[in-house]
């Protein structure tokens, strides 16, 4: 052996100890990390996983394997489409990975909450439908497994308590449900006005939320806030209409007349507050609107406008303001709506005609000079001679006497003026009654009147389902009483390339200017025909002797005129129409019919009888009884072949308005009891298909604009999920008014039973119109219109929205307004 004592060639390879800290060892980490349980295997191996992780025992080639982790996907369970589902795994022991992932049934999209539990929304599905979903784990020696649960899904339900009928002066919702009030009448819209007093005092309703608020549409708006977004949820453009007025709370003590003129200040206010609001909201935590939003817009009875379609430049059409006939100024009286898919509102003229002022002695004025005709359009048109027009704002002398805003307003021909009506005002009855279409990602765009939809009191006008290379229609209600139900079939195939763009009226232009215009015909054996409104066609010529038709834009202009010659159904007051988006059925809201007698009932309007009301527990009650149909029925279409430009169609009655007290063999046919009766249905709509509520069952819902039943309740809206045409059958039943009776048949669909019930009762005084919902559906716009509409200044019979979170010290002036509806778990409205 040899010793080195050399020590400057001495070998140290650093082993000995120099570390003097009181920092732990190894075997001091392995032995409490091993205490606390935190590795999932036993022995040394596993202490130094949990200490260096798996790479260390990698390294080190241990003859240990890991073992894979214990783990449990949870029992299976049942819900309906709709509901949130939250799936849970259980692990015994430490995992380098775990995730959930779906095996089998129709796709949902999965939120990870945490590393184990994942959220998903039950998808709309038509029959009981398993979904299976597999949890994998993988432990720190890289070995798995899994384990699998299965959600069984049922077809959608409705998902909350009926609301009870009553008559405060509040929104009520279900519970776990919330309300914000969003947009009210007169709130800042645009920049230079203030807050509102609403105390009579405002001015400038150009630049200021509109009054009674009703038809609307939600329209997604992207992060720049410029164009269309279909899928935001929290950001977006609300688009509604504001019919009419509540003229006794726009002034400080009420209108004014002047000898015998109404004052220019308040004629311009109460003319302002009509029209349409474009406004953007949003979301973060609530919803709430931007006074300065970049596309806010007010469209008003003063908004240029321009023709479009068969009628442009027609006689009727010209004035003194449009000689040509190709223009026109704003659109009044608008009720419902409709959401075109390529991105712009409909709006619709209904009650337009009231506005006109028509003098003694017109009649004789245009039969001199050749428009004698024209009498009889006037006439069915609801504008007869000694007519003063709401309001009265014909009678306005303006400070600017150039001004013809206010003198537009009295329809009465000048026999010193051109024939044509270039001179005069005569022919602007006939620049109402139309579908105005509205870009509102352009606020600069000039809306336009679509002649080829025709000329009535439009309700609405919704576009059915939308199928490449299919023709679209477009179905509408004439809100009067025994007027008609109609459909336009577009000249233009549809292209899903239109709904995204850029140039949205031009798209308009190729489906709503050029096409057949059809009035339906109800059949006693269910079916129906669609009749064309097509100059040259049978009575729709010049020979006519009621009404001689000169060309296709006479008969659009004068579509009432056109649709009597051809003998279509006269209905119980048709208003919003409303499509299945699953199965295309047309459903249609017959409100109510006070002229209907036991003798004119038919298959389709079968009512006649008699209501009571009691005016001791509401004092607004005008008579003891009303006759008629008073409680109005919903009645639905199915075209032949489901396609849109089918020329014939089944039909029968969804559900029968009426109270659950009433005769459930002759009047409460649908079998509505305290959870579900409801009276003059009005609003209708369905979900949207980017939601459940929008597939394979959709969810409807029905809003009521009510003088029948509002002795026992407010106005109301609810929640349905109806059947299909030809799921019930035929009853004859038993119409008694006085002295008279007789027996009528009827085709009633399924009695609604649980798939209807009451979701929501307004304030005092109010209707329920207007609904639209978030692409998710977990947002739903309502608009609450005249609350109060019947008391004064110095009597206010109702105090909404300020009393919807409390009563008030003392009566604050009604606003009609715009509220969103919210479940507090975040979950989808309705289900």
């Amino acid at each position: 052996m040899t010793t080195v004592t050399d020590l400057s060639i001495a070998y140290d390879d650093g082993d000995i100890d120099t570390n003097r800290t009181t920092n732990p060892h190894l075997n001091d980490l392995i032995a409490v990390r091993y205490s606390r349980r935190q590795t999932l295997f036993g022995g040394i191996s596993a202490a130094a996983t949990a200490v260096f992780g798996g790479a260390l025992v990698s390294a080190c080639g241990s003859d240990e394997v890991d073992p894979a982790p214990t783990v449990s996907a949870g029992s299976a369970v049942t819900t309906s489409a709709g509901r949130l589902v939250t799936l849970v795994a259980t692990v015994s022991g430490t995992t380098t990975n775990a995730v959930w992932t779906q095996v089998s049934g129709p796709a949902v999209t999965l939120a990870v909450v945490d590393k184990t539990t994942v959220t998903f929304t039950a998808p709309a599905v038509t029959a009981s439908t398993p979904l299976v979903f597999r949890f994998t784990a993988v432990g720190t020696g890289g070995a798995g497994a899994n384990s699998d649960t299965t959600v069984t899904v049922t077809p959608a339900v409705l998902g909350f308590t009926a609301v009870a009928k009553n008559r405060d002066d509040i929104v009520t919702v279900p519970a776990g449900y919330s309300v914000t009030v969003l947009y009210r009448l007169g709130d800042p819209m645009l920049s230079g006005v203030g807050t509102y007093a609403n105390d009579g005092s405002d001015t400038t309703f150009s630049r200021r939320a509109g009054d009674h608020h009703d038809g609307m549409t939600y329209f997604g708006l992207s992060a720049t806030g410029t164009a269309p977004d279909p899928a935001s949820s929290t950001r977006g453009l609300l688009v509604m209409n504001h019919e009419n007025i509540t003229q006794v709370y726009l002034h400080p003590a009420g209108p004014t007349t002047v000898g015998g003129a109404r004052p220019e200040a308040e004629a311009l206010k109460e003319m302002e507050c009509h029209g349409v609001s474009v406004i953007e909201v949003n979301r973060a935590t609530t919803w709430s609107y931007a006074p300065t939003g970049a596309l806010n817009r007010r469209i008003t009875p003063l908004t240029p406008m321009a023709f479009s379609g068969p009628a442009k430049g027609a006689t009727q059409l010209k004035t003194r303001y449009s000689p040509d006939g190709s223009a026109g100024r704003g659109t009044i009286n608008n009720c419902a709506n409709g959401t075109m898919p390529w991105n712009t509102y409909l709006t619709n003229e209904e009650n337009w005609a009231g506005y006109f002022r028509r003098n003694t002695g017109d009649a004789a004025v245009r039969t001199a000079a050749g428009g004698a005709k024209e009498n009889t359009s006037l006439t069915r048109y609801g504008i007869p001679e000694a007519r003063t027009g709401n309001y009265g704002w014909s009678t306005v002398t303006p400070a600017d006497t150039s001004s013809t805003i206010y003198a537009r307003w009295n329809a009465t021909a000048n026999a010193a003026t051109a024939a044509d009506g270039t001179g005069d005002f005569r022919h602007e009855p006939f620049q109402f009654g139309w579908v105005v279409e509205i870009d509102p990602f352009d606020a600069a765009s000039t809306p336009r009147k679509r002649t080829a939809l025709g000329r009535m009191n439009h309700e609405g006008c919704v576009i059915g389902r939308t199928i490449a290379g299919v023709k679209p229609a477009f179905y509408m209600g004439d809100d009067a009483q025994n007027e008609y139900v109609y459909k336009f079939v577009s000249n233009a195939a549809w292209s899903a390339a239109d709904a995204t763009a850029s140039n949205r009226l031009a798209i308009g232009d190729k489906y709503l200017d050029a096409g057949t215009l059809y009035v339906a015909k109800l059949n006693s054996d269910g079916s129906g025909q669609w009749l064309p409104l097509v100059f040259g066609t049978g009575p729709l010529t010049s020979a006519n002797t009621t009404y001689p038709f000169a060309d296709q834009a006479d008969v659009l202009i004068n579509t009432r005129l056109a649709a009597d010659a051809l003998g279509a159904t006269r209905m119980d007051r048709p208003e919003w129409t409303a499509v299945n988006p699953a199965t295309g059925e047309m459903y249609l809201t017959l409100t109510n019919n006070s002229s209907r007698t036991v003798a004119n009932t038919d298959w389709a309007n079968p009512r006649a009888y008699v209501d009571q009301r009691n005016a001791a527990t509401n004092p607004t009650v005008t008579a003891a009884t009303v006759s008629g149909n008073p409680n109005g029925h919903v009645i639905r279409l199915r075209e032949t072949g489901d396609t849109s430009e089918a020329l014939s169609f089944a039909w029968d009655i969804y559900a029968f308005g009426a109270g659950a007290d009433l005769d459930p063999v002759n009047i409460n046919l649908s079998g509505l009891d305290a959870t579900n009766d409801f009276s003059s249905p009005d609003g209708l709509w369905f979900g949207l298909p980017s939601n459940v509520t929008g597939n394979a069952t959709p969810l409807m819902w029905i809003q009521t604009d009510d003088g029948a039943y509002t002795d026992v309740t407010n106005c109301m809206m609810l929640a349905a999920i109806p059947g299909v045409v030809g799921d019930g059958g035929v009853k004859t039943i038993t119409n008694t008014i006085g002295t008279t009776s007789g027996t009528q048949s009827t085709r009633v669909g399924k009695a609604p039973g649980t798939a209807l019930r009451r979701f929501l009762v307004g304030p005092r005084e109010c209707e329920i119109t207007g609904i639209f919902s978030t692409p998710d559906g977990k947002s739903v716009f309502v608009n609450i219109q005249h609350p109060g509409e019947n008391g004064t200044v110095a009597a206010i019979s109702s105090s909404w929205p300020a009393s919807q979170t409390g009563a008030p010290a003392s009566p604050v002036r009604p606003r009609s307004a715009t509220i969103v509806i919210t479940r507090t778990d975040g979950g989808i409205v309705g289900l």
